[in-house]
Formats: structure tokens, sequence, C-alpha cells
């Protein structure tokens, strides 16, 4: 059978399709625990021959959106995160990713990725010198501080998600423990809750637009799904300090992409022009 004229891509062979399953399983699983799983999923679509950019993001979402919410589920049900910071956290999440999404048809994300490096080293570096952090839940705010904190956090992880998208759930997770104060297994289960928001929004955008090919997201929805099982299983299993380790090998890695992007995005093109 061929599979590519199946799926609707012609050029997919059956090796691609079963390393973009192995890449949607290990994304499900990275998102599950810390999130970031985007950094393997998507790269992992755009090397399909014949793909869209538009549809490989798209895709990705429709993916990731069943994986976040199997995640989601296993953490309330085993790690009882509290909802009443999480849901209006989401909801307010949802929208900034919407805003998000405005601003990158206007602004290209280029611009912003430098930005998000020097803050991506930032947080590695806070991490791994400070040990402690994360390992209880010391609660920062309190009352209607506590909601407005978490609210603005998801507004501009939110949007931040709409504009460029990659590490959304590990920032979710070092907001949540070094602003909000929560340890590392609570920080992970809010954050799985808040990011199948703001995939959910993404979609909504990329629906109408017939963007999403059906029959491939599908099969990488399952795998992910099963990778964001395991992943919560284990993340709850072992605790904050297994998140931890795993926390900032997934910052390194955004690091190093995001510093590649910077590179022939922004100074190889500021070299070209000066010869």
């Amino acid at each position: 059978m061929d599979i590519g004229a199946v799926l609707g891509l012609e050029q997919l062979t059956w090796g691609m399709l079963l390393l973009v399953v192995l890449a949607a399983f290990g994304a499900g699983w990275i998102d599950a625990v810390v999130g970031g799983g985007g950094l393997l999923q998507l790269p992992m679509l755009l090397l399909i021959p014949g793909i869209a950019p538009v549809q490989a993001l798209a895709t990705n979402k429709f993916a990731s959106v069943f994986g976040t919410a199997t995640s989601s589920v296993t953490y309330y049900r085993r790690a009882k995160p509290d909802i009443r910071t999480a849901l209006p956290m989401a909801v307010i999440a949802l929208v900034g990713s919407f805003g998000g999404a405005a601003v990158a048809t206007i602004l290209p994300p280029a611009a912003f990725k430098p930005i998000i490096v020097v803050a991506l080293l930032a947080v590695a570096l806070f991490t791994a010198f400070r040990p402690q952090m994360g390992a209880a839940t010391k609660l920062r705010f309190s009352g209607h501080k506590h909601h407005i904190m978490a609210g603005a956090a998801g507004l501009g992880i939110g949007f931040y998600d709409g504009m460029i998208g990659p590490g959304t759930g590990t920032f979710l997770v070092i907001t949540l423990v070094a602003l909000m104060g929560y340890d590392f297994l609570q920080a992970s289960a809010k954050a799985k809750i808040v990011n199948f928001a703001t995939n959910l929004g993404a979609l909504l955008l990329f629906i109408p637009h017939g963007s999403v090919l059906w029959l491939l997201g599908g099969i990488l929805a399952v795998a992910n799904v099963a990778g964001s099982y395991l992943g919560s299983r284990m993340a709850i299993a072992r605790g904050t300090t297994f998140i931890r380790v795993v926390f900032l090998v997934v910052v390194i890695g955004l690091i190093a992409k995001l510093g590649v992007d910077v590179w022939n995005e922004n100074i190889l093109p500021a070299f070209a022009s000066l010869g």
C-alpha cells in the first residue's frame, strides 16, 4: 500500500512515517514531563517532502492537543492540581495565544528569538544553581494577588505560544515554580492544563483554514497520547527531582535550537549584507 497516497503526501514513505510516529511518541513524553515536545515533533514533520510549513504547524498542534489532554487528565487524577488556579489561567492563556498569532502575522518571530535565547539561558543558570527551587511548594502570593499573577503569566505565555511556540510548556513550568512558588510536580500538572488551552487556541485558527492533515494528525495523536500517558505517570511516580533534571535537559535543547535559528535568521543575513 502506498502510504503517501493514502495520507495525501505523495513522497511520504513507510520509513519516514515510522520516524515521525516515534518523534510524536517522544514529544508526548517530553511534553508530559516538562513541556517542549514541539522541539522534536515539529522539525520531524517539516522533514516530510511536500508538506507545507503551515500544514506541519497545524498537524503538530492537532496531535499535541490530544497529548496535553491526556497528561492533563492523568495529572489531575493522580497529582490533584488546584484547578481554581489552572482553569482561569488556561482561559486567559487561550486568549493570549490568539493575540500572539495576530502579532505573528505582522512582526516576524525572528525578531523576538534573540530575547528568548537570553531568557532561556537565565532560566537554565537560575535552575542549575538553585537546586532547592521547586523542591517543595511555597506559594509567594495569596488571595486575589495569586490569581492575578497566574492570569498575567498565562496571558504572556499564551501570547508567546501563538507568536513563536517552541518551549511553551517549559516556560509555563519555570514560571509556576519561580514566580508562583509551586514545586516541579504541581507546576507540571498545572502547565499541562494551560498548554492544552494554548494548543486548542491555535487549532481554532488552523482548522477553518484547512491546514490540518487529518489522517496523519490522527496517527500522530495516538503516538502522542501514548507518550504523554507514560511521561505523566513517570513524572508523578519519580517526583520533583526527576522533573527538574528533565527540565534542564529540555531547556538546553531549546537554547541550542533557538540559538541556531538566531544564527541563521539574524546573524548570517547581517554578515551577508556587510559583504
